[in-house]
């Protein structure tokens, strides 16, 4: 080739170099953020802290002793936030009481994991209050669903898996009664491994797919929307779950997600609990599982139904941000978490 020949195409060769080093990082950079890190499994002798991130906990005593007792059955210690028993109107204090004692949860390395006390709502009153860089360097698991969703984000989007499992408040009851509910929030916390087999649905569309799991309350994960707490889904599987909603705001909420981009490249979904759905003067006209396929139609990935998660009294735990094997079929569903 002539040098002539050769400075013309060298700005060619830079740019096209240039492109394949860039594409090489982006590929690893989405590696090293779909690979989350697992804080450690509790052992016997571990603290775990209740905090109450969200709504107020009046008149639950009962269920906050029962759930210091269920720790202290299984060799654990704890220890309460000083203002989880405030009260703030809707919520358990006020933002900076609630955020005073999660951020003294997270940064005492003593305590190991963080149990919320229940849902609600409020945590995203505090997400931006809280100081991330202790927490970063000790990672410790943060366990609870519905409004804990927020948080689910956040430490998702900070490289850290957490626990979609029961709160303290799920213990208002037998104990006999949520028996699997109460197992598989113990498994998840000392390191047992989760496998779940769903009932089938005519609703299900078949597949199988292993990637992380990640999500929780549907309407938490609309309104992160825009935020820098909203998940980025490419290359996982997404479970959701939601109650006391209108199913046109099911509808509505899925399709605001789409529009955000949110399953183009998702890689598969598992849909909990949607429970206590309210009526509209105005029938909807399909069941909310034809709701679901009708408004993700245009995607090819599996769809799961019937995951016990959510507000329901079987309420298994889930790890999220760990990757699982998804297998679905007609007859029945298998979601194997991988250690």
């Amino acid at each position: 080739m002539s040098k002539k020949g050769l400075i013309f195409m060298l700005p060619s060769l830079i740019l096209f170099f240039g492109i394949s080093d860039l594409s090489a990082q982006q590929d690893q950079s989405y590696k090293q953020k779909t690979i989350l890190v697992q804080p450690p499994y509790l052992k016997a002798g571990d603290t775990v802290a209740i905090v109450a991130p969200s709504g107020i906990l009046k008149n639950k005593d009962t269920e906050i002793q029962k759930a210091k007792d269920l720790l202290k059955s299984w060799g654990l210690h704890y220890v309460i936030g000083k203002h989880v028993f405030n009260q703030n109107n809707h919520f358990a204090g006020t933002d900076d009481e609630r955020c005073e004692d999660f951020q003294k949860a997270m940064d005492d390395p003593a305590i190991k994991a963080i149990w919320c006390a229940r849902g609600g709502y409020g945590t995203v009153r505090i997400l931006d209050k809280l100081d991330y860089s202790k927490f970063r360097k000790k990672p410790k698991w943060i366990i609870g669903y519905s409004d804990i969703t927020a948080l689910h984000s956040q430490v998702h989007n900070e490289g850290f898996e957490s626990i979609h499992a029961m709160m303290c408040t799920s213990l208002e009851g037998n104990n006999e009664e949520i028996k699997e509910t109460i197992a598989t929030f113990k498994d998840a916390i000392f390191g047992k491994p989760l496998h779940y087999t769903l009932k089938g649905s005519m609703y299900n569309k078949t597949g199988t797919v292993s990637a992380p799991v990640i999500g929780g309350n549907l309407s938490v994960l609309q309104t992160m929307l825009g935020s820098k707490t909203t998940l980025d889904t490419s290359g996982h599987i997404l479970f959701i779950e939601d109650i006391g909603e209108y199913k046109y705001h099911i509808d509505r909420m899925l399709q605001s997600l789409k529009r955000a981009g949110y399953f183009d490249k998702c890689k598969g979904v598992i849909v909990g609990d949607i429970t206590k759905l309210r009526k509209n003067t105005t029938l909807w006209g399909s069941s909310v599982e034809q709701l679901i396929l009708d408004a993700l139609s245009e995607y090819d990935f599996p769809i799961a139904f019937n995951m016990p998660a959510g507000h329901e009294k079987d309420n298994r735990a889930m790890i999220l941000g760990r990757t699982v094997e998804l297998t679905v079929s007609s007859e029945q569903s298998t979601v194997v978490f991988k250690n």
